[in-house]
């Protein structure tokens, strides 16, 4: 059984990419040691986060989250458990646009022309 968590947020500061990276690259290391999986969606200030794992993990991520300084305005959208994850391979995938991709940046996906990621709606639509 895992835990989905599914938040949204508003950044403190302007995030340019490489502070996204290492954002990025942070969250890597720590969900593989948590055995968290998921996407980070970054547009216009605005963060959108899913993530999954064993449910004792999760909690304490969204507890770290919610203490972090580089966002406020956390508002919760999905938590609920489910049989599988839907990001199994991708300890943090990351969708944003494509002006502020890193080279080497592993598991972007670039949001389409309308700002959408296919990955995100992945991670919201019912099973």
């Amino acid at each position: 059984m895992f835990e989905r968590i599914v938040y949204q947020s508003t950044a403190s500061q302007d995030f340019e990419s490489l502070a996204l990276f290492q954002l990025l690259t942070e969250a890597q290391l720590r969900n593989s040691e948590l055995q968290i999986t998921g996407h980070l969606l970054y547009l216009d200030g605005k963060f959108t986060q899913c993530f999954e794992g064993p449910p004792d993990k999760v909690e304490l991520l969204w507890q770290r989250i919610q203490r972090d300084k580089r966002h406020h305005s956390i508002e919760l959208l999905v938590r609920h458990t489910s049989e599988v994850r839907r990001f199994p391979e991708w300890t943090m995938a990351f969708s944003t646009y494509t002006s502020l991709y890193v080279h080497g940046m592993r598991g972007f996906f670039p949001v389409d022309d309308s700002g959408v990621s296919p990955l995100m709606l992945h991670c919201i639509q019912e099973m």
